[in-house]
């Protein structure tokens, strides 16, 4: 695959559009699948993530059949078939750590496989928190191979860290419904990435089911609930709205992004707080958001516990900026796609820029920067946040540029939108 050249622009002014958040429509996709009935997914992620997840409820007797930006699901009521053959998930994280624990719902075996840098991947934790609550979970060492002998969720308690992901929460969250006794997690330490959590929280809520978190860390799912089947609405994605965003303030103008919910529990909608601290106008009307940079950038400290997925887009808007900026908080970065914070500032690098990492996240010091040719490393994420380099730095080359379909298909062709003004 050929890399990409970026053409560097001048102000930007553009109207961008994000498809749905892929973290919620396979949030919607798994409870969906569990409910009673058919289901619409409205403005469905059309990501590669979504895809596996929706072939992996395919594999297990649920029918997910797309129409135009929606996804209509035959949920079986908690009525699973083991698959007769292994579910591939790639590198998808969310999609091996979710139908994990549905596995444990399938009666029969059921194989999971993933890619060489999921083997490398953490998910011991969710495997250990499995094997308590009943279910006969394990994996091949150094290989991404996983195997769940389903009908084995008697529930219970479990103690589980989440440092390393909070998909393993919402994981076991999603499935805890259908064990065969109540279901209570205590989180070991902090919650990381909560409002993950939260957002799990909230679709399954919105599928008639409720979580009890009254108690700090500790999270009880009642045996018995059952979902219930709906029509359902994705938000856009802010992940994606990132990009949009932080061209703004890189390359000045300004940017739109029509369709984001004003009041939402996505937690990277954070990013534009952080982008007002460093000298852009944030303006809200009739749920568009609206960036545009009034002066120059000024680095920020900045703990993104919260919204870790936007580390890469911040990491690139600080070069730009006047003095430091400091990125706390986000060790679990170096178990995502890629190792996120090493990868990270080793491209970077490449154009010169002054980017250490840190026990917990990165440092960054603005100076000159140059062309280069970048490898995303196969992080949909890092490649996204390296094209915003190209707007205002010339001669700049992404490898690999079919990886952000991951997450956001049409990123290339909105991207498009930012040098067509000049």
């Amino acid at each position: 695959m050929m890399p990409k050249e970026i053409h560097s622009t001048g102000p930007v002014d553009a109207r961008i559009n994000v498809p749905g958040s892929k973290s919620i429509t396979n949030r919607a996709l798994i409870c969906a699948a569990l409910a009673e009935g058919g289901s619409l997914i409205r403005n469905a992620s059309d990501s590669d993530d979504t895809a596996l997840m929706s072939n992996g409820l395919n594999q297990f007797g649920v029918l997910v059949r797309k129409t135009d930006n929606d996804l209509a699901v035959s949920g079986k009521g908690g009525e699973l078939h083991a698959p007769k053959f292994p579910i591939p998930v790639g590198n998808a994280g969310t999609t091996l750590r979710f139908l994990l624990s549905l596995s444990a719902l399938a009666r029969g075996r059921v194989v999971l496989e993933g890619s060489e840098r999921m083997a490398e991947r953490p998910n011991d934790d969710l495997l250990e928190a499995l094997q308590t609550l009943g279910v006969r979970a394990r994996r091949q060492r150094s290989m991404a191979h996983f195997e769940v002998e389903g009908g084995t969720f008697r529930g219970g308690v479990a103690t589980l860290r989440t440092d390393k992901s909070s998909q393993f929460l919402s994981s076991l969250l999603m499935v805890a419904p259908y064990a065969t006794g109540n279901v209570e997690i205590a989180v070991e330490g902090a919650v990381t990435s909560a409002s993950y959590v939260n957002l799990t929280i909230d679709v399954m809520r919105k599928f008639g089911v409720a979580v009890d978190t009254r108690e700090r860390n500790r999270f009880i799912v009642a045996r018995g609930g059952r979902y219930k089947s709906t029509a359902f609405v994705v938000e856009p994605d802010a992940s994606s709205a990132s990009y949009a965003f932080a061209a703004a303030a890189i390359a000045g103008g300004r940017v739109a992004v029509p369709g984001l919910v004003r009041v939402s529990l996505q937690g990277d909608l954070g990013f534009v707080e952080i982008l007002e601290r460093m000298g852009c106008n944030v303006e809200i009307k009739n749920d568009e958001f609206r960036v545009k940079r009034m002066d120059k950038l000024r680095g920020v400290d900045v703990d993104m516990n919260r919204m870790p997925d936007i580390v890469p887009t911040l990491a690139v808007t600080a070069l730009f900026a006047q003095g430091s900026t400091r990125i706390r908080n986000v060790a679990q970065l170096r178990h995502k796609e890629s190792n996120r914070l090493d990868d990270l500032a080793t491209e970077l690098q490449k154009t010169g820029a002054m980017v250490s990492v840190t026990e917990d996240g990165l440092e960054i010091e603005p100076g000159p920067l140059h062309g280069a040719t970048l490898d995303p490393h196969d992080d949909h994420r890092l490649a996204m946040s390296f094209a915003l380099l190209g707007l205002r730095v010339p001669g700049m080359m992404i490898e690999d540029p079919d990886c952000v379909s991951k997450s956001f298909p049409t990123f290339w062709k909105e991207f498009e939108k930012f040098s067509s003004n000049r």
